[in-house]
């Protein structure tokens, strides 16, 4: 039996004062530090509850009572100090005391290397356990000695395997070695391992491969170089290169091919100069068909096959549904249905089950394919459920909804188990829920629902939930409720921590991708017989949103443990080993279901959509304005990388504004420029925090905005900021976290700067927008401008229908748009929606789009309408600027392009030629391709930043 998740939580919330500066409290030194977090021993699967940080995020002596109001969750693994390690060397060595512990070990099986700095009898001891966390000894001391400082101070990440069988006394141990990849970094460390005699040998070799390939790019470079000096005539002509090539190398000899650009028409602040508006067809006849949704195919390989998916069995129409499902419904129908009550391989198989393979020779043994943890005369605990992530408006709720009403008959329910489903969804769409049960179950085989949230909660208990077949309710409810259990109160007698669910379904699951968040982890908390994720886009920046995934559907032999997951998965996907690939294809292939509106088999019959990239180039003032912004980020890039601790984080804080400003740069050169920022920032860096007079809050406001804008994240609680304001001292936060934070601690965690009250923080401007426009600002024009009004002029001038969404980041973007509207003469027909709006004047523009014939422009922010809306009213998109997650962009066409529209659909995607939003594009397509990880990652501990290497690439 499963350990009881909820076992670890009473000891979970120790750790009282959030620390969050990333000063290093651990010196390197050959004795023990004499302050270590204490690391818990409990089994793997305990680790679906929160456990106390192992890095120095609390401090002992402040109020015992933080932990409850704010939580964080931390692993032994510490993914975020890891993401950029590379393998250093491997040694051998042995696990001694085995004869003391039970802990099974075979032969090839990952291990886990905990540290045990409390440890009575040698405080550098590293416990060795295996998946299940069960003891099987420990490291000897003399390698101990050597390796505890290491990873103490995070410095080298040690990993093991079983490399042989284990005797009575020891247990032969191969041990790996990983450290940071950055060259300045490395020096330091890799000159104390040749003094500690440890092994660097696969870092030689790479630094060999590398000085190889160096050589042999110069040796291209050095020919490419002659020959053009040999082939070119008395004017320099290189008549033995094409005409446009470019010489290997990067050293600029003839011309760099232009791709895709809009030679025919290019944009430039030119274009309002009274010149005719080219025609609709010419400006696509100078824009580059683009497909980003091929990348994918490296996704979709992942999973099964089109012609698997089309031959899948179908299950009944179920008699309590009054809709009549769809073919491809029944098979989902009938997946759900076997995933419920999956079935291990039987004898002599061959096949795996999530994972889990029975060994050929001995049909008792079954082997976990990922981490090769073996169990002999025991049964593999298979989970309950999966992965549903068909293409939005496939009727993923209508799948769901089948299975329970199927599933009551067939008689499934396991002792103690309640007989009810509960269902997590975002708020604004938890009324869909009830109202398709409401449509689509015959009357009487109603479903009796209780929406669970704000004055409508009921008090919920195993008595009182036997009066109801479906719960819904939001992430939010169950994290708060979560967050407000202690160890006095576990466990809950009452709530949705106390029922046993017959299942949970997550809509919208990629919401708990980050596994450290609060909702993630109390989500997988919950009890329940099956699990489910309803996703349209289960991966959106890397595997380790899939992990998180994994985690909540609570699946065995280890791989619910990030560090497992990484080195058995994500490290290997992410260089290229066709192992991990083939695992990937494995666990995906059993767990998810995923089929895309454009299968034939599917049959929608939705009419066809193409995408372009139309390349714009920049005005010359406006180049030289960039250029700028583009040497202030380079230089503001080297002082964060050569900065510590608080200097660190004020370089980091300048680096994503003037990354910010080049975006809009590209938009309108007056949507930048803030030099009153960088003056505010200089001041804090000198004195800590900054007076809260008039000019310095409204400054401060305006740093809030671009976090806003950028959708960073709170370093307290890891999500989405809610409600953000910003202190004195320019640090960003949800007001619940840093509220509760003040009233026990009176600091900053990021700074220690001193925060008495609330009234030391700044809440955003009524208008949340980072920048107003002015009516001056909006009257110039732009190239991207020029570009876009002579597309909707193109647009309107042709008259066949044709409607128009115009999507930024940008409230005030679209604020320059809307101006430009009314000057170029379509005043009268546009609408608009954004986040600053009430729900009523949204819902009166999406009417207006639809039903008004003159109305044929509708100006939209992406984070709005990315989820939620139906707008099949128009057929043409235009992404004026592009971020990070491709998933939010494909969900925001997916709502013009979707069931119910009846007119081929184009989209233009807008993209000032070398500039960093080209770059952005190749980031997206490595999200869509899982190339590697990218600018979701979380790049320093407590920061809650972008990956720093991807932040780099940005900068050219």
């Amino acid at each position: 039996m499963a350990p009881n998740p909820r076992k670890r939580f009473a000891d979970a919330r120790t750790y009282n004062s959030i620390d969050l500066t990333g000063d290093d409290d651990v010196q390197f030194t050959s004795s023990r530090p004499s302050k270590q977090p204490r690391l818990s021993n409990q089994p793997v699967a305990a680790s679906r509850q929160p456990v106390r940080p192992t890095e120095n995020y609390f401090d002992d002596e402040e109020d015992e009572h933080i932990y409850d109001a704010v939580e964080l969750s931390s692993q032994v693994y510490n993914d975020r100090a890891f993401i950029n390690f590379e393998h250093y060397g491997s040694m051998p060595g042995k696990i001694v005391g085995c004869r003391y512990y039970n802990g099974h070990a075979s032969m090839n099986e990952m291990v886990v290397l905990q540290r045990q700095p409390n440890n009575q009898y040698d405080p550098n001891a590293i416990q060795v356990q295996n998946v299940q966390r069960q003891q099987i000894g420990h490291l000897p001391r003399e390698i101990a000695s050597k390796l505890a400082r290491y990873m103490d101070s995070k410095q080298l990440l040690i990993e093991g395997v079983i490399a042989g069988e284990k005797g009575f006394y020891d247990c032969p141990v191969k041990l790996k070695l990983f450290g940071p990849s950055d060259p300045m970094e490395r020096v330091g460390i890799t000159t104390r391992m040749k003094a500690d005699n440890l092994p660097l040998d696969a870092l030689k070799t790479k630094e060999k491969e590398e000085r190889e390939k160096e050589k042999r790019r110069q040796e291209t470079i050095k020919q490419a170089r002659k020959s053009a000096s040999a082939a070119s005539g008395p004017r320099g002509h290189s008549g033995g290169l094409p005409p446009g090539s470019q010489i290997p190398g990067g050293y600029g000899f003839g011309v760099t091919i232009p791709f895709g650009s809009s030679q025919g028409f290019a944009g430039g602040s030119s274009q309002g100069s009274g010149l005719p508006t080219p025609s609709m067809d010419a400006i696509v006849r100078a824009s580059e068909r683009f497909n980003p949704r091929s990348a994918e195919q490296a996704v979709e390989k992942f999973g099964t096959t089109e012609v698997d998916l089309a031959n899948l069995p179908m299950a009944e129409q179920p008699e309590a549904l009054q809709a009549t499902l769809l073919p491809y419904q029944r098979q989902a129908l009938k997946w759900l249905l076997d995933r419920e009550n999956p079935t291990l391989p039987g004898p002599g198989s061959t096949e795996s089950v999530q994972l889990w393979k029975r060994s050929p020779h001995d049909a008792k043994m079954f082997t976990n394919l990922a981490t090769n943890y073996s169990l002999k005369n025991q049964i593999p605990e298979l989970a309950s459920g999966g992965i549903l992530a068909d293409d939005m408006g496939l009727g993923k709720t209508i799948e769901v909804i089948s299975l329970i009403v199927a599933d009551r008959k067939l008689g499934r329910l396991q002792p103690g188990v309640s007989n009810t489903t509960l269902i997590l969804s975002p708020l604004g769409v938890m009324s869909n829920w009830s109202v398709q049960m409401e449509r689509h179950v015959r009357a009487d085989s109603a479903l009796r629902v209780l929406t669970h949230h704000g004055t409508r909660k009921k008090q919920l208990d195993p008595n009182t939930i036997k009066d109801y077949d479906v719960v819904i309710t939001t992430y939010e409810s169950v994290s708060s409720e979560y967050s407000a259990l202690t160890s006095k109160t576990l466990p809950s007698k009452s709530g949705l921590c106390s029922i046993h669910w017959r299942r949970i379904v997550l809509d919208e699951g990629h919401n708990i991708r980050n596994p450290n968040a609060k909702k993630a982890i109390a989500v997988s908390s919950l009890l329940a017989q099956s699990r489910w994720v309803l996703t349209g886009t289960p991966i959106i920046n890397n595997l380790k949103d899939l992990f998180s995934l994994v985690k909540f559907l609570h699946l065995s032999g280890g791989i619910g443990n990030l560090e497992l997951f990484n080195r058995s998965i994500i490290r290997p996907v992410n260089q290229g080993d066709p192992l991990g690939t083939n695992l990937l294809q494995l666990l995906m292939k059993g767990l998810c279901l995923r089929r895309k509106k454009d299968m034939k088999f599917i049959n929608l019959r939705l009419p066809e959509i193409t995408e372009y990239v139309h390349r714009i180039k920049f005005a010359p003032h406006e180049e030289q304005k960039y250029n700028v912004l583009s040497e202030e980020a380079k230089g503001t890039w080297k002082s964060f990388r050569e900065s510590k601790g608080s200097k660190a984080f004020t370089e980091y804080n300048h680096l994503l504004e003037v990354l910010l400003r080049m975006r809009q740069m590209c938009n309108h050169w007056k949507m930048c420029g803030e030099e009153r920022i960088t003056s505010l920032m200089s001041q804090i860096e000198n004195g800590g925090s900054v007076d809260l007079n008039p000019e310095n809050r409204e400054t401060l406001q305006k740093m809030l905005g671009l976090s806003i804008e950028s959708q960073e994240d709170c370093p307290v609680c890891l999500e989405t900021l809610r409600d953000p304001i910003i202190t004195a001292c320019a640090h960003i936060y949800c007001f619940a976290c840093i509220e509760r934070v003040i009233d026990t601690q009176h600091k900053c965690p990021m700074c220690r700067a001193a925060l008495e009250s609330v009234n030391d923080l700044v809440k955003p401007a009524r208008d949340v927008r980072s920048d107003v426009v002015s009516f001056e600002d909006a009257d110039a024009t732009s190239s991207k401008i020029d570009v876009l009004m002579a597309i909707l002029k193109a647009t309107h001038a042709k008259n066949d229908g044709t409607k128009t969404v115009v999507f930024s980041q940008w409230t005030s973007f679209l604020d320059i748009v809307q101006h430009q509207l009314d000057k170029n003469g379509l005043g009268t027909n546009y609408t608009r929606i954004d986040g600053t709006m009430p729900a009523l004047a949204r819902d009166a523009a999406m009417l207006k789009l639809a039903f008004d014939p003159g109305t044929t422009i509708l100006l939209a922010s992406l984070s709005v309408c990315s989820v939620g809306l139906n707008l099949v009213a128009a057929n043409q998109v235009v992404l004026a600027d592009s971020w990070w997650a491709p998933a939010i962009e494909d969900q925001a066409i997916d709502r013009v392009h979707r069931l119910g529209q009846t007119r081929p659909c184009r989209v233009l995607r807008l993209v000032v030629e070398g500039s960093i939003e080209e770059r952005v594009l190749d980031i997206q397509q490595e999200k869509r391709g899982l190339m590697g990880l990218v600018t979701g990652d979380k790049a320093e501990r407590g920061t809650g930043k972008r990956a720093v290497r991807d932040i780099e690439r940005l900068l050219g």
